[in-house]
């Protein structure tokens, strides 16, 4: 199953920025690409590389530039990635920047052999909404083989508004309700100028209402006009990470490489 989306502006400003723009989350010349979940929800994760994001409006993106037009080569990191996962926990979460329709053919046949393989019962993949209508066929497939399929999007926020205005992530009107009949979790990014402790806290309860499980991104430094405003941020980490830390519906990022992969590997073994 493979699926072909192209939109305007693909072949933009952000393809020929694309070396000097090389920053954290997997923009290292050696990123680490494999790594162990063991506090909440235990998990092998994998960050694989695909053809790249398709949106590519995100206005506080850059992970999209960790991709790249060659299959093959894609192929060839991804499975190397892959080789690593060796079921622990019998759950695999599978990132990429993008959505995981974004990935080779080949890549997708290995993810399914080596779940088969490690006995993998639960796998996610993250999404963007514009696949909206094409993610329960993949649920189905997975089903067939014995694997549950969970599905990761990035909303961001609740607040239609600010999505739209700040963000751009192209969800305009979708409400919680529609999002849910299609992910069984999403992402919050938090840390951004025009939020409050209010608002922070109204998107993490709407999440826990709607969905399985939430992860809040924390803003960092990138190569995007949007920054990370440290007055809000100091208000999450004083009023909202205390209510929520211990929450196991609820995974933290104060950093975008906190679940183990995207950062320099030898910084990895260094830290070992």
């Amino acid at each position: 199953m493979k699926i072909h989306f192209h939109f305007p502006g693909e072949q933009s400003w952000h393809a020929s920025k694309e070396k000097e723009r090389r920053v954290k989350m997997g923009q290292t010349e050696n990123p680490v690409r494999y790594s162990i979940i063991t506090d909440k929800n235990p998990r092998e994760i994998v960050m694989l590389r695909g053809s790249g994001c398709r949106y590519l409006r995100c206005r506080f993106c850059d992970y999209h530039l960790d991709s790249s037009r060659n299959e093959e080569e894609n192929y060839k990191i991804n499975k190397e990635a892959l080789s690593k996962v060796n079921g622990i926990y019998h759950s695999l979460e599978v990132i990429n920047s993008g959505s995981f329709l974004e990935l080779d053919e080949k890549t997708m046949e290995e993810i399914r052999r080596v779940c088969k393989e490690k006995q993998i019962s639960q796998l996610r993949f993250e999404v963007h909404w514009m696949y909206h209508k094409h993610v329960q066929k993949w649920k189905d497939y997975f089903k067939k083989q014995g694997i549950t399929l969970k599905i990761k999007m990035g909303v961001e926020t609740f607040d239609d508004t600010f999505r739209r205005e700040v963000f751009d992530k192209g969800m305009e009107g979708v409400m919680p309700e529609e999002i849910a009949g299609v992910a069984d979790e999403v992402c919050l990014l938090f840390g951004i100028s025009g939020q409050t402790a209010e608002s922070m806290q109204k998107d993490i309860e709407t999440g826990l209402k709607y969905f399985e499980r939430i992860c809040i991104n924390i803003m960092v430094e990138n190569t995007t006009p949007i920054r990370p405003d440290q007055e809000v941020i100091r208000l999450f980490v004083e009023q909202i990470y205390p209510k929520y830390k211990e929450n196991q519906r609820v995974d933290i990022l104060l950093q975008n490489t906190d679940f183990g992969v995207g950062g320099e590997e030898k910084e990895k073994e260094e830290n070992e």
